[in-house]
């Protein structure tokens, strides 16, 4: 789910300006061809409506998952657009679509693609009838919608403590009334999701290697790091929660940790 959280990290949550299935499309494959990271001249929109034409990516629901391959690397990258009246997309069950989720998919990141878009697909089924994405009314409750289903991926994949736990921290991000939208607008801006991976080396200090270099500096000086990846258990420092998704082990006794960091506060 890393690529959906980047998306709402970064601003690539939009309510759509229209309902016309193809003008949506168009505009969520501009917004992953703005990306700094994409290569100049990339033509996602392209790749995404030539894939639509040859399969209907609706899947029912009131969601719809299109994409587009790109030869080559690169990261695996997403937006996602969300229509309050629904679009007309021909899915099987014939429901309008409220929530778009576009991918941009190198061939490099095809496998990682595949296993995102099944757990999607999966913890959407497993609520059909829990949450309803056509009861929410802005763009803040959305966040939160895809918060909760995205902990509820989660909880598939790690012990259920560290499903709670994330579950607990989006919540922070609930819309508290209407009157109070600035107070809403603030717990949003107080809560990200960086990845970084940890390089754990017996006799030296852990190595920190990620983009944000307010966490590689913070994380760098905690004398507890490595035991609590070792125990698999997530670890709070000073305004964030670290989440170990899975460990590669290296010879001899070298262990690569990949994490995913939560600011919950500002650090102090």
């Amino acid at each position: 789910m890393k690529s959906i959280l980047d998306a709402l990290q970064e601003g690539r949550l939009i309510e759509l300006p229209d309902n016309n299935k193809e003008n949506a499309l168009k505009y969520l494959a501009s917004l992953i061809e703005a990306i700094p990271d994409i290569q100049p001249g990339t033509d996602v929109e392209g790749a995404v409506l030539t894939r639509e034409r040859a399969a209907n990516t609706g899947i029912g629901m009131g969601w719809a998952c299109p994409h587009g391959r790109h030869p080559g690397e690169g990261e695996l990258v997403c937006s996602v657009g969300w229509s309050p009246v629904g679009i007309q997309y021909g899915s099987p069950d014939e429901k309008p679509v409220h929530l778009v989720v576009m991918h941009y998919v190198p061939d490099t990141q095809k496998n990682v693609y595949l296993k995102e878009i099944s757990g999607l697909v999966k913890v959407i089924k497993k609520n059909e009838g829990k949450r309803d994405i056509q009861k929410v009314s802005n763009l803040m409750e959305v966040r939160n919608f895809l918060l909760d289903l995205i902990a509820d991926a989660l909880e598939a994949e790690v012990p259920e403590a560290r499903a709670r736990m994330i579950r607990l921290e989006a919540r922070q991000a609930a819309v508290i009334s209407t009157p109070e939208i600035a107070v809403s607008a603030d717990l949003l801006s107080s809560l990200s999701f960086i990845p970084l991976s940890v390089l754990i080396i017996p006799g030296s200090k852990p190595i920190i290697l990620s983009q944000d270099q307010e966490i590689v500096s913070l994380l760098e000086t905690s004398d507890e790091l490595a035991t609590s990846l070792a125990e698999k258990t997530p670890f709070s420092y000073r305004g964030y929660r670290i989440l170990p998704r899975s460990v590669t082990a290296y010879q001899p006794n070298r262990f690569l940790y990949d994490c995913l960091a939560i600011r919950i506060s500002n650090p102090r």
